[in-house]
C-alpha cells in the first residue's frame, strides 16, 4: 500500500483529500504545518507527497527543495491557487514532478497520484542493462547514472525518465502526449508547462557541459533526441 503525504494547512481541504485517497486504499500522513511536514517527510518516507504551496512555517518552494537534498525518488504534486507560468516554472524546479491548480476535481487528483505512483514504482524502464552512449553522453539505467564527457551529470528523477524516453527513441518525433504517456503514465496531455520546464532542466544538466546538441524542439508538437556537434549546428 502506498503512503501518502499531505501537506496542506486549509483544513476542509485537507481533510477532503485524506479522505479520497484512504477511500481510494492509500495510507495517509497530513500536516497544516510546513514544518513538521518537512519533518514527518524524513521520518516517514512517503510514497508521493500532496504538497499546498503557500503553508504555515515554510512554503511549498523550500519545501521541496529541502525533500530533493535527501530523497530524490519520492513523487512531488504541487497544488495550489496560483496557476501562473512563474509560479508553475518555480515549483517544478524547486522539485515538483506535477502541478495542480486550484480547484480540482478528487477524481483528477486521484489519476495524478495513481499516475505518478505508477511511474515511480515502474522500474522495469530503468532496470534495462544496456547502457545507452552517443556523442559525449553516457546513460546507464540500471544505476540511474548518467555522464557526460566522463563526468557525473545531476539529473532528477523525472528528466532521467524523460531523458531515456527520448534516447531511446533517438531521431523519432515524440509528442508531449507521448512524453505524457511513457513518462508520467498520462492517457491525458498535462500542462505542457510541466513538460517543457522538466526538458529546460534536463538539457541544462546534459547540453551545457557537453560538445553537443541533443533534444531538439520541434514547435507546437514535442522534441526529438538528435545528437549534434555543437560547433555549426543551426539553431532548432
Amino acid at each position: 500500500m502506498a503512503r501518502i503525504l499531505v501537506v496542506e494547512d486549509d483544513p476542509i481541504i485537507r481533510q477532503t483529500v485524506t479522505y479520497a485517497l484512504k477511500r481510494a486504499g492509500f495510507e495517509t500522513l497530513a500536516s497544516a504545518d510546513g514544518i513538521e511536514g518537512l519533518d514527518l517527510a524524513t521520518a516517514e518516507r512517503p510514497d508521493l507527497i500532496v504538497l499546498d504551496l503557500m503553508l504555515p512555517g515554510i512554503d511549498g518552494y523550500r519545501f521541496a527543495e529541502e525533500v530533493r537534498r535527501t530523497n530524490g525518488e519520492v513523487a512531488i504534486i504541487m497544488v495550489t491557487a496560483l496557476d501562473g507560468e512563474r509560479d508553475t516554472v518555480r515549483g517544478l524546479d524547486a522539485g515538483a514532478d506535477d502541478y495542480l491548480t486550484k480547484p480540482f476535481s478528487m477524481e483528477e487528483l486521484l489519476a495524478r497520484v495513481r499516475a505518478n505512483l505508477r511511474r515511480v514504482r515502474e522500474r522495469s524502464v530503468l532496470e534495462a542493462d544496456e547502457i545507452i552512449e552517443v556523442g559525449d553522453l553516457a546513460i546507464e539505467p540500471a544505476q540511474l547514472r548518467v555522464s557526460v564527457a566522463g563526468s557525473p551529470a545531476k539529473v532528477r528523477l523525472k528528466e532521467f525518465q524523460l531523458l531515456i524516453a527520448l534516447a531511446r527513441n533517438s531521431g523519432t518525433l515524440m509528442s508531449r502526449q507521448r512524453l505524457a504517456r511513457e513518462v508520467w503514465g498520462y492517457e491525458f496531455l498535462p500542462s505542457s508547462r510541466t513538460i517543457d520546464v522538466h526538458i529546460r532542466r534536463l538539457r541544462q544538466a546534459v547540453e551545457e557541459p557537453s560538445a553537443y546538441r541533443y533534444i531538439h524542439t520541434v514547435h507546437g508538437v514535442g522534441y526529438r533526441f538528435d545528437p549534434q556537434p555543437r560547433e555549426g549546428v543551426a539553431s532548432t
